[in-house]
């Protein structure tokens, strides 16, 4: 089993072991913004309890017998400058934080653009497009987050933790306790807090991946809502997925409402000053070194503080990681064989007793339902012309996406010039294949970059070559703008048969030694249909043609027929020939 149907590779290669190694495979590659975060973390937090120290100094120098308002002046110039310094620092580890997420977020939005491209159709098949949208948007965008302000809020904090233990024993060794039985009690209660928020945060993101689900299905869908009058339906699934997203987010405050530390911070500050209050009656510390001390505790009030939202962020982080890491690792029985057979093709195309089932499920499980094909064998000269017939659901689609390899068959063989198409180099196999499906896809951008898309480097002159193949040339004329002209998502601004001449075109243009027309033509209507006719029959000289139709003069013509039943074949041969010996394709042919 293999993670993509094709490899995109890379400069370098993430760690997909888990989560955290995979984040930190990312952000290591940056060791210099590492540096400078952790530089400026450590200083900031330094250079923090410079101020305690300094006020504690000034407060004894103020509040002694004879006041010394030198030593005042020296506490305040060596506070402003340390202050200054702490700006300098801080402004590093913040700039270098927020350079980093902007890193992370590229990189891994890169990594898994090039996994879903690479990944086969049963993955797709199985995946709600908004919830792949979800995860590459949303959840890609909150691992910026995590890195900033999460991450470098986590560091800061972590470092306010430790200057208190480090700088209380220069005041008297026994004020360290107060800071050691805080850091303590603080890493317990974070280890529990981080453990029930991290299945919280999943489920937002996982009801958050479904809510989008639901909108993107609704906005595909929202010609046959408004056809069926079910506006009001939809919106309330989607309020229930909505309210979905709200009730997790809920639950995840509840249990940041449950935040502990902001209690033991509030217990230490009163052991704290206590405890000096006890030292100072002993003559063991001056007034100031209290004002000292207790500022010292206060540092920390920042990570207590800022901990209940930088380590949910992180919690949240990790959790879109987790949801991104499941799309880049998820298996493919398909791989793209990149040491398999290559050459030109010329078109034999043989199946062997295959039968083949969609997948149900995620792990490619395959259904106990009736399979699609079931022991399929016929055979397909070079340069032939096949049409297969048969009822909706008969398996006709299912035969053209096993020629060329979009799923394998479960049992079986299907060999291209006598190769079995697992052993071709799967580039090399689909460069040579041209599928033209009843649901035809163009892209939001102009007619000419539509037609070369198979065909990226074709001249103006090949395009329009194509176009006039395909009986496309005259209509695009009348268009404003021509072939410059873009037309909307999907081709929504085209007719049907206006985007079906424009596959036609692209197929044409890229000249496959295999052409599948699947229904190709169903949109076209009758007065162009003689045209359209023409132009297939010109483009099926001299290579093999499977013809997946139901107009009759398509079929007569064609060299052999294949009739399915219930995803076998129930007979093989022309139409004459079918016609006096096959009740199956006479039934067919009758319905016409």
């Amino acid at each position: 089993m293999a993670h993509s149907e094709f490899v995109i590779q890379q400069s370098w290669q993430s760690d997909l072991r888990s989560p955290l190694r995979w984040v930190w495979s990312h952000v290591s590659r940056s060791g210099w913004l590492l540096t400078a975060i952790a530089l400026g973390a450590v200083g900031n937090a330094a250079l923090a309890a410079f101020i305690p120290f300094f006020t504690g100094y000034a407060f004894d120098n103020l509040t002694g017998d004879a006041p010394n308002l030198n030593g005042l002046l020296w506490a305040t110039l060596l506070l402003v400058l340390s202050q200054a310094v702490r700006f300098a620092m801080q402004l590093m580890r913040n700039f270098g934080s927020e350079v980093l997420g902007q890193r992370l977020e590229r990189d891994a939005r890169r990594e898994l653009y090039a996994s879903l491209l690479g990944k086969s159709m049963g993955f797709h098949d199985l995946r709600p497009t908004g919830e792949i949208m979800a995860r590459a948007t949303n959840d890609v965008r909150e691992l910026a987050l995590m890195i900033t302000p999460g991450f470098n809020l986590v560091l800061g904090s972590g470092n306010f933790l430790i200057v208190p233990i480090l700088a209380a024993p220069g005041i008297h060794p026994a004020l360290i306790a107060t800071p050691i039985g805080f850091g303590i009690t603080y890493l317990i209660a974070m280890a529990f807090y981080l453990r029930e928020l991290r299945p919280a945060t999943e489920e937002v993101r996982r009801r958050f991946g479904a809510m989008n689900a639901q909108l993107t299905a609704a906005v595909e869908g929202i010609e046959t809502i408004k056809g069926a009058a079910q506006e009001e339906a939809e919106r309330t699934r989607f309020l229930d997925a909505a309210r979905a997203v709200r009730d997790a987010y809920v639950a995840q405050a509840r249990i940041e409402a449950r935040f502990l530390p902001l209690l033991l911070l509030g217990i230490a500050l009163g052991l704290g000053f206590w405890h000096a209050l006890v030292l100072y009656e002993q003559g063991a510390i001056t007034v100031g070194d209290i004002v000292a001390y207790m500022g010292l505790i206060g540092l920390f009030t920042f990570p207590t503080n800022i901990s209940l939202f930088a380590y949910s962020q992180v919690s949240t982080g990790l959790a879109s990681a987790r949801r991104i890491l499941e799309l880049i690792t998820a298996e493919t029985a398909l791989d793209e064989n990149r040491g398999g057979y290559q050459a030109p093709m010329r078109g034999d195309i043989r199946f062997e007793g295959v039968t083949f089932r969609y997948a149900v499920e995620e792990n490619d499980a395959r259904s106990a339902a009736q399979a699609a094909l079931t022991d399929v064998s016929f055979h397909v000269e070079a340069g032939q012309t096949l049409a297969l017939v048969g009822q909706t659901g008969a398996g006709k689609s299912t035969v053209a996406k096993l020629i060329n390899r979009i799923y394998d068959a479960e049992r079986g063989r299907v060999l291209v010039d006598g190769v079995d198409v697992r052993d071709w180099n799967l580039a090399a196999l689909r460069r040579q294949i041209s599928i033209i499906e009843q649901d035809i896809f163009l892209y939001s951008r102009t007619l000419a970059e539509n037609i070369a898309f198979g065909k990226p480097d074709a001249t103006q002159a090949e395009i329009e070559a194509a176009a006039r193949a395909a009986q496309a040339h005259d209509f695009i004329l009348a268009l404003p703008d021509g072939y410059r002209t873009v037309v909307g998502e999907r081709g929504v601004t085209l007719s049907g048969g206006q985007r079906q001449r424009i596959a036609l075109a692209r197929a044409f243009l890229t000249d496959p030694a295999i052409l599948i027309l699947d229904d190709s033509t169903s949109a076209i209507d009758s007065a162009t249909e003689d045209q359209i006719q023409r132009a297939i029959e010109a483009a099926t000289r001299g290579r093999t043609t499977i013809l997946i139709t139901h107009r009759l003069s398509q079929i007569r013509w064609a060299d052999k027929i294949v009739v399915l039943r219930r995803g076998r074949v129930a007979a093989v041969g022309t139409h004459d020939e079918l016609m006096a010996q096959s009740q199956a394709y006479r039934d067919i042919f009758a319905r016409l």
